[in-house]
């Protein structure tokens, strides 16, 4: 595959009057940016964090900048199902079609840990919270115009590798670069396969996957060496929004299914085809993560 880069930044966003986005992990780093971006040109954003005291700190901030913008701050846990049900049951009441699904939110790399509802903490947030709450919020994509959902995965997907008989890590030794990569490996896999489905189903409804390459953000705060590394190679936050901001707004995106920075192992450079491994690919494999996941979950996505 030819990787064609795409000058193009997160200014570029274009006018999104009317939309209304759900970005999650949009307190801090590129959720920030994708947040801040998008209320910029018009559209309605809903900040769905966990702590909503930083994120009310980041939409004061946004409106410094924007102060037109309409945002506003619904709380939402990713590592509790409970939480997940009750954002989109608010968001449901509260709004009548959702534009833009951005599931950004993760941890990374933190020490040996579970979800509320006992899953290890990096595979329960970043895909099986991000799969059930965008399960939840389907029916509020269906009745938008052309609604996008874009699912953040990473380069670590690359050595990612799914372990369907213990993918919550409890039957080995921790290790928690490898299931780090699993769960951006899922992620990948979960915005590919959610597209199929869609498609399979005559749905309108887009799904995309992005990543942001090595941005200087305060993911990386569990490791020592990456935040010495970050202010001397990280990319800025607002560089790293841009791909995903891409996938979720520009026609062109739909040319291809994932998109990242193209410059030196996609760490960083310009937007353009990021590279899908054969594993993000697997078919099966992912159809075999999809009914994994809604056991363990306990939730039946319906398309």
């Amino acid at each position: 595959m030819k990787k064609i880069d795409i000058k193009w930044k997160a200014e570029h966003t274009q006018n999104q009057d009317g939309k209304i986005a759900v970005v999650t992990g949009s307190n801090s780093g590129i959720g920030y940016h994708m947040a801040l971006t998008l209320a910029d040109k018009g559209a309605q954003v809903i900040l769905a964090c966990r702590n909503e005291e930083k994120a009310e700190v980041a939409k004061a901030k946004m409106l410094k900048t924007s102060p037109d913008a309409n945002i506003t701050v619904q709380c939402l846990d990713l590592a509790d199902l409970a939480s997940v049900k009750n954002f989109a049951n608010q968001m449901k009441q509260s709004h009548k079609h959702l534009d833009i699904l951005i599931n950004n939110a993760g941890v990374m790399i933190p020490p040996k840990s579970v979800t509320k509802d006992g899953f290890e903490l990096q595979i329960g947030t970043n895909h099986f919270g991000h799969f059930a709450l965008t399960s939840h919020l389907l029916p509020l994509l269906s009745a938008a115009q052309a609604p996008r959902i874009v699912t953040l995965s990473s380069i670590a997907h690359w050595s990612g590798r799914i372990d369907f008989e213990d993918i919550n890590g409890e039957k080995k030794k921790y290790d928690k670069w490898g299931m780090y990569s699993q769960s951006k490996l899922a992620n990948l896999q979960f915005a590919l396969e959610l597209n199929r489905r869609l498609k399979a189903s005559g749905s309108h409804i887009e799904s995309l996957g992005s990543h942001p390459g090595y941005s200087a953000t305060d993911l990386q705060r569990h490791s020592f060496a990456w935040r010495v590394l970050n202010p001397l190679f990280g990319m800025a936050p607002v560089k790293g929004a841009a791909p995903t901001l891409y996938a979720a707004t520009e026609a062109d995106a739909l040319k291809h299914r994932y998109w990242g920075p193209v410059g030196l192992v996609e760490a960083r450079g310009w937007t353009g085809k990021a590279k899908i491994t054969s594993r993000a690919a697997d078919e099966e494999a992912a159809r075999r993560l999809w009914e994994l996941t809604e056991k363990i979950t306990g939730i039946n996505f319906e398309i």
